[in-house]
C-alpha cells in the first residue's frame, strides 16, 4: 500500500498576492494556476525541486475561512521548510524583510529558525543534522 500527502491547503485572502509572496519572497515554484470558476482557482506552489508535497493556496470564501487566515494552527508553527543551508536561507529571507520570530538555534536534531509568512503563519526553517534526517523528515 502506498499513500502520501499531496497538498496542504493554506487559506489566503488573495490568490495573486499569495502567489507573489511565495514565489518572489520564498523562491517557491508556481506549479499550477487553473481557473475553476469566476471566484475559485486551483493554485499550487512548492519549494524548488520539491516532489513530495505542495501548498494549495485556497482563497477564503466566507467569514469562518477568513478568520483562519494566518492562524490555521492556533498560533503554533504550522509548516516546516527543510534546507541544506540554514544560514544562507536565513540571511536571504531576512534581506527580503521576512519576519523571523526566533533566530537560528541549534538543537540535537539540527538548526532551526522560525519565521512568519505574509499572513502570520509560523514556519520552521530547518537544517537537520546529517545523522538525524530520518528522525524528522
Amino acid at each position: 500500500m502506498y499513500q502520501r500527502i499531496a497538498h496542504i491547503a493554506l487559506v489566503v485572502d488573495d490568490y495573486d498576492k499569495a502567489i507573489d509572496f511565495y514565489t518572489t519572497q520564498l523562491d517557491f515554484d508556481l506549479l499550477e494556476d487553473t481557473q475553476l470558476s469566476e471566484e475559485k482557482r486551483w493554485v499550487l506552489v512548492a519549494p524548488k525541486g520539491a516532489k513530495e508535497c505542495s501548498l494549495l493556496l485556497a482563497k477564503a470564501s466566507n467569514d469562518q475561512q477568513s478568520g483562519a487566515i494566518g492562524n490555521q494552527s492556533g498560533g503554533r508553527v504550522f509548516l516546516f521548510l527543510f534546507t541544506d543551508d540554514l544560514n544562507r536561507d536565513y540571511e536571504k529571507l531576512k534581506s527580503r524583510n521576512i519576519n523571523f520570530v526566533r533566530p537560528p538555534q541549534q538543537f540535537d536534531y539540527g538548526a532551526v529558525a522560525v519565521f512568519q509568512d505574509i499572513y502570520g503563519n509560523l514556519w520552521d526553517l530547518v537544517q537537520p543534522n546529517s545523522n538525524n534526517k530520518g528522525l524528522i523528515s
